[in-house]
């Protein structure tokens, strides 16, 4: 692999940490924000895990698989932990870990009820900065559960800062930042400010601990802290090694075990004294004997207590570090001071120089969250199911636990999360939008996250790849192979390709291919019916159920899905038979079916039993009765726009390249020649600009019809980006009657009014960043073939004419519009919330949520989905680094289209 061309010291630090090995990235935001009520702590015999380990249980309970804390960070083993714990002299519990609602409490399903924001970090960690918004009134624990669990599902959630809890600017910001002075030496600072006029009282105790391993029958060498002398914790781990704690000022080290309290939470004898909520006890209730006089135990924490006057702060300094020192806060500023430049250095490197101050700051804090978002996830499915007594090799296995088939299965890594609170698992479509995001400031951790999801104990046995913790079984959209190309391709654009990454990727995904036809075709006529496919509620039934019709569902998306992914898989066989011609032949497979799906979803003439409608111009999903009858279900949905990304644009010389693929294709067309004719053709009579080539579902009469419904006000094209589910279904529902039940689908712009999926997220209307991604993706690629004489109105109905580049181009500016200030300087993601409009220090701070409402683009859902709303930042990086008149020759258009040719793919050519 070529050497990186290395420009700032972070970019030298992520250099140093793939070529010598020096561990720059052991330390890292690591922790989860929840641990309690997940699956993996959930031993429950009904697989109730929110009500098994709940947040009241998660102060007092040592956890089995992970831990959790505020602002926190870890080893890359999650052996040693270090993170935050608040007391503002009123809450009933020591403030040590996020607080939210439940599935079952929350009116539209769970949601975190605090306010915390990643504002920095570098691909390293050598600097983060984190900030959570603590109050001086008592936290509203029993009012946040009480009031929404009244509220409807059409009422709106009842947020913290509904309940009066920041009224009169009675709160702390305590900012949190980390400087490494090396790979295992850390600076701490922790500021806080009162904004209030007032002075006020916070105890703040940056707590070490070590991860329970003992207790569990695996491991019971038991790590130790002890106080090595006044202000310095001394840790000690068989396998980490030996690190200290240096606490500057005045302090005092409180020491406990990191061992449930038995008595508390089961009416049980303590095995020791000194249990997890000792500081709880000893702070809030007095209880001085609940920490050990010895000062030794496995979990530990410094106190400090700060007057602090109104409208001003306070600073603590701790030093986190493997070295034995005398002046540990030597160079402590000038540290930071050095680690924010080069975070600056960095990220002026790295963004676009024509964004504007506001897109910057959106661009910054996007990557930041995705960083931020990395967690160790450690998950042995083999000891969970025997402990469960359902591991399917056991004579009397339980069958009614989850997951029993993944027995195989041993995560133990550092995963990109989708949200560390509400999603503090890893779900394999959304990870592969992560590394979009994460490739434009950190490659090797990008690509290391792809390959983990094929490696072999993550994968099934079968192929699959696991779905999401809830349900490993459970079938997410096929992204991967798009996203190991997107990231091929940047990185060999900017003069590093990994074609031994490729092919290890290709491997494993050819695997994954085979399962999804051999398992989710169950007609054998290429129609396929993947299930859930991660949209939630977006159709009539829930898909991952068995119909209430009996019979079964040919579904648009998941044979739009199959065929993206034959193109995909495709475009990798061609670059890599630039290396090994016995690729040539595997990507002609790969041709064969891409034709065959894109057939079956529209046939010679007007048929009733396929997916294209001719009156219409859409495609739907098909059910297939068990009498033989079929029926479209014509709901005009995301299901139906996601045709329109699976196309490819191919280069002139790309596949002449290749002549066994020639021959063979030469052999498919003389066989069928109509069916070749009834997609969007590749042969000499459609050559398009530059003499590129076409495989699509979509030939240009359907494109027209579906672009007509996708750039239309009232159907698709929202304020703020491509609406899941047209505007049209607001004043015309699509209702199925089945044996006198009513089935809707209405349009909703906001949350969900049904609880399919646990209704904690809505496909009914909202805007989802990773789909609107895939339509941009594809406009700009069929703009790579039509050029700019094919025009379309935009928006439908308004005369206004655009080529495909600038139809992309305007999606993007709704979408990105969504988190940048307006003329009013409002930001339309936080709608009406006044304080995050208008109050100077919450303003600039972006919160990534989950989805957007259809109408107005105000965030719902999850708050910190910054997993894969991150895409936000490489599409402001695209579209500040090319325009309509650059970009049919721009690189950096290419890697997001998918052109498949010389420049995208590289090989032989260029003596790689």
């Amino acid at each position: 692999m070529d050497p990186v061309i290395v420009d700032t010291a972070e970019e030298k630090r992520l250099n140093d940490a793939r070529v010598a090995q020096v561990p720059w990235k052991k330390w890292g935001p690591y922790l989860s924000e929840r641990q309690w009520g997940t699956v993996r702590e959930d031993y429950s015999d009904n697989g109730d895990a929110w009500n098994y380990f709940p947040h009241d249980h998660s102060r007092s309970r040592a956890y089995r698989w992970g831990e959790d804390g505020l602002g926190g960070l870890c080893d890359d083993q999650q052996q040693l932990c270090f993170a935050l714990a608040l007391w503002n002299g009123r809450d009933a519990i020591l403030k040590e870990r996020l607080f939210g609602l439940t599935n079952s409490e929350g009116n539209h399903g769970e949601d975190v009820k605090e306010y915390y924001f990643y504002l920095d970090s570098t691909p390293t960690h050598s600097y983060m900065k984190y900030l959570y918004k603590y109050p001086h009134r008592e936290y509203p624990y029993r009012d946040l559960i009480e009031t929404n669990r009244k509220r409807s599902r059409d009422e709106l959630e009842y947020e913290l800062l509904d309940t009066g809890a920041f009224d009169d600017d009675r709160y702390f910001d305590v900012f949190v930042e980390y400087a490494k002075a090396g790979p295992d030496d850390i600076f701490v600072r922790i500021s806080v400010h009162n904004r209030a006029r007032e002075s006020a009282r916070l105890q703040v105790l940056p707590t070490l601990w070590f991860r329970n391993t003992w207790s569990w029958g695996h491991d019971d060498r038991r790590p130790s802290l002890h106080e090595e002398s006044p202000g310095v914790v001394r840790a000690t781990h068989h396998q980490l090694g030996e690190y200290r704690l240096y606490c500057d000022g005045a302090t005092e080290l409180l020491f406990t075990e990191n061992e449930s309290n038995a008595q508390r939470l089961w009416n049980q004898p303590n095995a020791s004294p000194y249990v997890k909520d000792a500081f709880h006890a000893y702070v809030i209730s007095g209880q001085h004997d609940a920490v050990n006089p010895a000062r030794s135990g496995t979990k530990a924490a410094a106190r400090y207590v700060c007057e602090v006057s109104g409208e001003s702060s306070v600073t603590l300094r701790l030093r986190l570090t493997s070295m034995k020192l005398d002046h540990p806060f030597d160079n402590f500023e000038h540290t930071f001071d050095d680690r924010i430049a080069d975070a600056d250095a960095f990220y002026e490197h790295v963004t676009p120089k024509s964004l504007s101050e506001d897109k910057r700051r959106v661009h910054r804090q996007a990557l930041a969250g995705m960083l931020w978002g990395k967690q160790y996830y450690y998950f042995d499915l083999e000891r969970w199911l025997r402990e469960h007594r359902s591991h399917p090799l056991l004579e009397s296995a339980r069958r009614d636990v989850r997951n029993t088939e993944w027995f195989h299965m041993l995560n133990a890594d550092v995963i990109s999360m989708p949200d560390k609170w509400e999603y503090p698992w890893y779900a394999a479509w959304d990870l592969a939008f992560h590394t979009i995001s994460l490739a434009l400031v950190d490659f090797d951790f990008a690509k290391e996250q792809l390959l983990l999801m094929l490696r072999i104990l993550y994968v099934h046995p079968s192929g699959q790849i696991p779905a999401y913790e809830w349900n490993f079984s459970d079938v997410n959209p096929p992204v991967h192979a798009a996203a190991t190309l997107w990231l091929y391709k940047y990185e060999k654009a900017l003069g590093r390709a990994d074609p031994r990454f490729l092919e290890r990727s290709f491997q494993g995904l050819m695997l994954n291919f085979n399962w999804w036809v051999n398992r989710k075709d169950p007609s054998g006529r290429n129609a396929f019916a993947g299930g859930f496919l991660g949209l939630d509620n977006i159709g009539v039934f829930d898909r991952s159920a068995q119909l209430p019709t009996g019979g079964s569902l040919e579904q648009a998306d998941g044979t739009a899905w199959m065929a993206f992914y034959c193109q995909s898989m495709l475009e990798m066989a061609i670059i890599l038979a630039e290396y090994d011609p016995m690729y040539e032949e595997i990507a002609f497979k790969f041709v064969q079916h891409f034709m065959w799906i894109a057939y079956a979803m529209d046939r010679l003439g007007d048929n009733a039993d396929e997916m294209w409608d001719e009156q219409d111009g859409f495609f739907y999903d098909l059910l297939r009765l068990p009498d033989g009858r079929t029926m479209r279900l014509k709901v005009r949905s995301m299901v139906g726009l996601l045709p329109l990304c699976a196309s490819t644009v191919f280069e002139a010389d790309s596949v002449s390249r290749c002549p066994r693929l020639l021959e063979l294709i030469a052999q498919f067309r003389s066989r069928y020649p109509e069916l070749l004719a009834h997609v969007a053709p590749t042969d000499a009579g459609f050559i398009g600009h530059r003499e590129r080539r076409l495989l699509s579902i979509l030939n240009r009469r359907k494109l027209e019809r579906v672009l007509g419904y996708l750039l239309d006000e009232n159907e698709f094209l929202g304020p703020h980006g491509i609406r899941s589910l047209s505007r049209y279904h607001l004043d015309h529902p699509y209702v199925l009657n089945i044996g006198g039940l009513d089935y809707t689908v209405q349009y909703l712009p906001a949350e969900s009014n049904t609880g399919m999926f646990g209704g904690n997220s809505n496909w009914r209307g909202p805007v989802w960043m990773p789909v609107n991604l895939l339509i941009v993706r594809a406009l700009m690629n069929l703009y790579g073939f039509f050029g700019d004489e094919f025009k379309v109105e935009c928006p439908t109905g308004s005369g206004t004419h655009m080529t495909l580049f600038e139809v992309a181009q305007e999606i993007v500016r709704r979408l990105t519009s969504t988190f940048l200030r307006d003329e009013d300087g409002k930001r339309p993601v936080y709608g009406g919330t006044r304080k995050f409009q208008d109050d100077p220090h919450w303003r600039d701070l972006i919160l990534f949520y989950e989805y957007f409402h259809g109408d107005n683009g105000a965030g719902l859902g999850a708050s910190h989905q910054t997993g894969w709303t991150g895409l936000v930042a490489p599409l402001l990086d695209l579209f500040g680094r090319v325009d309509a008149r650059t970009v049919l020759e721009s690189d950096r258009w290419r890697i997001m289209a998918g052109v498949v040719g010389q420049e995208a793919g590289g090989g032989r050519e260029n003596g790689q």
